[in-house]
């Protein structure tokens, strides 16, 4: 695992990803996912941009603050923090779980 980079550059000599010196480009991710998804079968448009949004909403199921998943994701604003984060059932379960431990 790299130290800074989700996707590091193994390159033609196919160093240990641990040790790579640059991230992999934009195009080469991209490629490598179409090919994956093309292999499942899967039907939903997903992109490397896709990642970033289950990424964000993940950290937020893990009851990260939103202000560490904005500084995370880079944003200036919390609002467009929000529009990567998505409800979902495990997330509504949590909220729930929360609010009755709160009123007992």
């Amino acid at each position: 695992r790299h130290p800074h980079w989700l996707f590091p550059a193994v390159g033609r000599s196919h160093q240990q990803a641990h040790s790579a010196l640059h991230p992999m480009n934009k195009s080469s991710v991209q490629g490598a996912l179409r090919r994956v998804v093309g292999e499942l079968g899967l039907r939903k448009r997903i992109s490397i941009h896709t990642l970033r949004h289950s990424y964000a909403t993940h950290l937020l199921e893990a009851g990260v603050n939103l202000r560490l998943i904005q500084e995370y994701l880079g944003h200036q604003s919390l609002r467009t923090t929000t529009l990567y984060l998505h409800l979902t059932s495990k997330g509504k379960e949590h909220a729930i779980d929360t609010i009755e431990r709160l009123m007992q």
